[in-house]
């Protein structure tokens, strides 16, 4: 298991939903901000969906938020995070082609296959093998020289 933080930006210009972020199929997506910036006089609107995959639904996070000119929000209030599990995604769509940023500050957890844990145990296992190897080949060794 791998924990890995990172940070990403998407600068949003088109109405299409937009994939800001997915889970791969080994993944838990732990996201501890999303701020949403508006770069404009205008007054856009943001919406923001998970999709779900072990549900197969797509759920909204926030709707049609009118966004401030020339100003930011924090999306994730009171420090609750958003987690997304294997597979699952984060979109966004805005009301308009504006200049939107979105950032997104958060952890990844990556899980091992059974078959890379297999792998991991069989050499763990060859390794410790070898050297109670070496340690009985010492032993016989301080033993012959004794006798």
């Amino acid at each position: 298991m791998a924990n890995s933080y990172k940070f990403k930006g998407t600068a949003l210009a088109t109405t299409a939903q937009t994939t800001l972020l997915s889970a791969d199929t080994n993944e838990t997506i732990i996201i501890k901000s999303i701020i949403v910036t508006n770069n404009t006089g205008n007054t856009p609107t943001v919406t923001l969906d998970v999709t779900d995959s072990s549900a197969s639904s797509t759920f909204t996070i926030l709707k049609t938020k009118s966004l401030t000119a020339n100003n930011s929000e924090e999306v994730l209030l009171f420090g609750i995070p958003l987690v997304l599990e294997s597979s699952d995604s984060l979109k966004a769509t805005i009301s308009s082609t504006d200049s939107i940023h979105i950032t997104m500050s958060y952890l990844i957890i990556t899980w091992l296959s059974l078959l890379e844990y297999q792998k991991k145990m069989s050499m763990m296992l060859g390794v410790w093998y070898l050297i109670m190897l070496q340690m009985h080949y010492l032993e016989i060794s301080i033993v012959h020289q004794i006798i």
